[in-house]
C-alpha cells in the first residue's frame, strides 16, 4: 500500500485548519453581573445593575439567578438575515435580548422536579428589529442544579443566525474527514503489527491515530449530539483521558525510536508528572494545556537526544515539533491542539515509514542472501572434498562388500535426488526435511563406519519448513561431535506448539561436542537465518547452546 496519498492528506489538513480564518467580529461584549433571585423586571436594557455582582460563587439548591451582560453591535445586520447568538452556558435558562424572550433551553427554576431538558450549546435568532448598531442587553435567566460553581456564560458567539448553524456543521464535518484520516491510519498500523508482532513502535503509533481520532469524535460531536449540561462533565472526563493516553504515548513512542539511557525511568517520572496534571484538574482547557506542554518539551528532549546522536529521521521530527510552537500562538486553544497533535502524528509517521522502508530493504537483501547461500550449501554437498571422500569410502565398500556398496550409492543418489527436488522452494513438508536427514545419515554410516539415530517426538506432519535447515544442524552435529562409548551418535528432533508459537528442538547426543573457538558464524547458521528471515520476516528465534549431552538447537517461530 502507497502511504504517500495519505500522508499528504493529513499534511494539506493540518495546514488548512492552521490557515482557516474567522470572520471580522460583528459585536463586543463588556463584563458580566450576576444576582440571585427572580424578578421579571431584571431582563429590562435600562434596568439598573449598578449594585450586581461580578462573581458569584455558588448557587445551591437549584435556585433562580441572574447574569446580564452588555453587548455593542458593531454593524447592523444584512436585510432578511438575523443576526444569532450561540451560548455555551451551564444550567437550564431563558434568554432574553434587550427585555425580549428569544429563546428557551430547558426548564430554569424546576430541574429538582422535573427531567433534565435542553442542551450544552444552544443558538437562538435575535429578532431584526433588535440588533441595530450600538449597546444592547443580553439578560438570561437560568438556575444550575447538577453544577451550582459552573456560572456565567463559558462562551459567547455572535454572527449571521444561518452562519452560525452552517459553521458548526462544516467544521464538524471537516474534522470528522481529518478524523477519518487517522482513523484509517490506525487500523493499516493495527494490521501491520498484527503481521509482526515484535514491532511494537507500529502498535503504538496505531492506538495514538486511534485515539486522536477518538478525541475529535468527543470535541466535535456538540455539533449533533445533544449533550445535557449534566452530561458535560462525564465528556470533559471522556477527553481527559484521551489526552492523558495521547500525551504518554507520543513521547513513549519517540523513545522507542531515539533509545536513551535510564528510558524506564525518565518513562515512569513522565507518567507520574501526566498522572498528576489529571487527578488535580480544575480547569479543564488548564488541564489539557498542562498535558499538551509536558508532552512537548518531554517530545522536544527526546528527539534533540535523537538529533545529538545522528539518528536517522530526528531532524524532521524536530521540525514537525518546532512548527507546531507558533501554531499555539496564532489559533484557538482547540484547534492549536489538534493541528498541533497532527503534525507531531506526522513526525512519528515519516518514522515509521523509514522503519518500514528499511525492513523492506532487510527482507530484499534476505532474499538475496538466501540465493546466495543456498546455491553455496549445494556446492558444499557436491564439493571436491565431499565427493572424494564419499566416494573413496564407496570404493572401499563395493570391494569389500559390493551389496552394500549399492545401498551406499541408492543413499547417495536419493539424497541427491531430494536436494535437487527442495532446492528452490522456500517452504517443504517437515517429512520431506526429516528424509533428507534420514538419507544424510545413511550415507554418513557408511563413510564414518559410525551409528547414527534420529528420534522424532509430537512430529506434526501437516506442518511446513524452509528447506535443509534441520538437514544442516544435523550436519554440524555430526561435523562437530565424537561417538559416545558404543560407537554411535544419536539426534532427536521434539516439535512443541501452542497459541502463539510453534517449536522445534534439535537435540545431538554425543561424548563430546568441539566448540569453535571462532566468533563467525558458519556458513551453516548463516544459511538457516538467511531462511529463516526469509519466510518468516523477524516472527523467529534460533538459539543454539551446549548441554551435559552434547548440544541444543532451538528454533521458535511465532504465529
Amino acid at each position: 500500500m502507497n502511504l504517500r496519498p495519505l500522508l499528504y492528506f493529513l499534511l494539506v489538513s493540518t495546514l488548512l485548519l492552521v490557515t482557516a480564518c474567522s470572520q471580522n467580529p460583528v459585536h463586543k461584549e463588556y463584563e458580566t453581573v450576576f444576582q440571585i433571585g427572580d424578578q421579571q423586571e431584571w431582563a429590562a436594557k435600562n434596568w439598573n445593575d449598578q449594585g450586581w455582582k461580578k462573581r458569584i460563587r455558588l448557587v445551591p439548591d437549584g435556585q433562580i439567578y441572574w447574569f446580564r451582560t452588555r453587548i455593542d453591535i458593531l454593524k447592523a445586520p444584512d436585510s432578511l438575515q438575523p443576526y444569532g447568538i450561540q451560548l455555551d452556558v451551564y444550567g437550564e435558562y431563558e434568554v432574553f435580548w434587550d427585555g425580549v424572550l428569544i429563546g428557551k433551553n430547558g426548564n430554569p427554576g424546576q430541574e429538582a422536579v422535573l427531567p433534565p431538558e435542553g442542551k450544552m450549546w444552544a443558538t437562538f435568532s435575535i429578532p431584526t428589529h433588535l440588533t441595530g448598531k450600538g449597546e444592547h442587553l443580553l439578560a438570561i435567566r437560568s438556575s444550575l442544579y447538577y453544577f451550582p460553581d459552573h456560572l456565567g456564560i463559558w462562551e459567547l458567539k455572535m454572527d449571521y443566525y444561518d452562519d452560525l448553524l452552517n459553521d458548526r456543521l462544516i467544521e464538524s464535518s471537516y474534522m470528522h474527514l481529518f478524523a477519518g484520516a487517522f482513523l484509517i491510519a490506525s487500523f493499516y498500523f493495527l494490521f501491520l503489527f498484527l503481521s509482526n508482532k515484535k514491532e511494537y513502535a507500529t502498535l503504538i503509533f496505531s492506538i495514538s491515530c486511534f485515539l486522536f481520532f477518538t478525541l475529535i469524535l468527543a470535541e466535535f460531536m456538540k455539533a449533533y449530539v445533544v449533550i445535557h449540561y449534566s452530561l458535560h462533565v462525564v465528556r470533559l472526563q471522556i477527553i481527559g483521558i484521551l489526552m492523558l493516553g495521547i500525551s504518554f504515548l507520543i513521547p513513549f513512542y519517540f523513545s522507542m525510536q531515539f533509545p536513551f539511557p535510564k528510558r524506564k525511568l525518565f518513562l515512569i517520572i513522565y507518567a507520574g508528572i501526566l498522572l498528576f496534571f489529571f487527578l488535580s484538574r480544575h480547569v479543564f482547557e488548564l488541564t489539557a494545556n498542562n498535558m499538551a506542554l509536558s508532552m512537548w518539551l518531554f517530545s522536544f528532549g527526546i528527539v534533540m537526544f535523537g538529533v545529538y546522536k545522528k539518528m536517522k529521521g530526528a531532524r524532521l521530527v524536530l521540525l514537525t515539533l518546532l512548527l507546531s510552537v507558533p501554531i499555539g500562538f496564532v489559533t484557538p486553544f482547540n484547534k492549536s491542539l489538534f493541528a498541533g497533535f497532527s503534525l507531531i502524528l506526522l513526525g512519528m509517521f515519516y518514522l515509521l515509514s523509514l522503519r518500514i522502508k528499511e525492513q523492506r530493504l532487510a527482507y530484499e537483501n534476505s532474499l538475496i542472501q538466501s540465493t546466495r547461500l543456498r546455491l553455496e550449501l549445494l556446492k558444499k554437498n557436491i564439493q571436491p572434498h565431499f565427493l572424494m571422500n564419499t566416494l573413496t569410502s564407496l570404493i572401499d565398500w563395493v570391494e569389500e562388500s559390493p551389496k552394500k556398496g549399492v545401498l551406499f550409492i541408492e543413499a547417495l543418489a536419493k539424497e541427491f535426488d531430494l536436494f535437487n527436488q527442495i532446492e528452490n522452494q522456500k517452504l517443504i513438508p517437515i517429512s520431506q526435511e526429516i528424509a533428507l536427514c534420514r538419507t544424510h545419515l545413511e550415507i554418513m554410516e557408511y563413510r564414518k563406519e559410525i551409528n547414527y539415530s534420529l528420534e522424532e517426538e509430537g512430529i506434526d506432519l501437516d506442518q511446513k519448513v524452509p528447506p535443509a535447515i534441520l538437514h544442516t544442524l544435523l550436519e554440524n552435529g555430526i561435523t562437530h561431535s565424537l561417538p559416545l562409548e558404543d560407537n554411535s551418535i544419536k539426534f532427536k528432533l521434539i516439535f512443541e506448539s501452542n497459541s502463539h508459537y510453534k517449536c522445534y528442538i534439535f537435540l545431538t547426543f554425543a561424548a563430546n561436542v568441539r566448540r569453535s573457538t571462532n566468533n563467525k558464524e558458519g556458513t551453516g547458521l548463516k544459511y538457516i537465518k538467511a531462511r529463516l528471515t526469509e519466510s518468516y520476516h523477524s516472527n523467529w528465534d534460533f538459539t543454539s547452546e551446549p548441554t551435559n549431552h552434547g548440544w541444543k538447537n532451538t528454533l521458535k517461530i511465532y504465529s
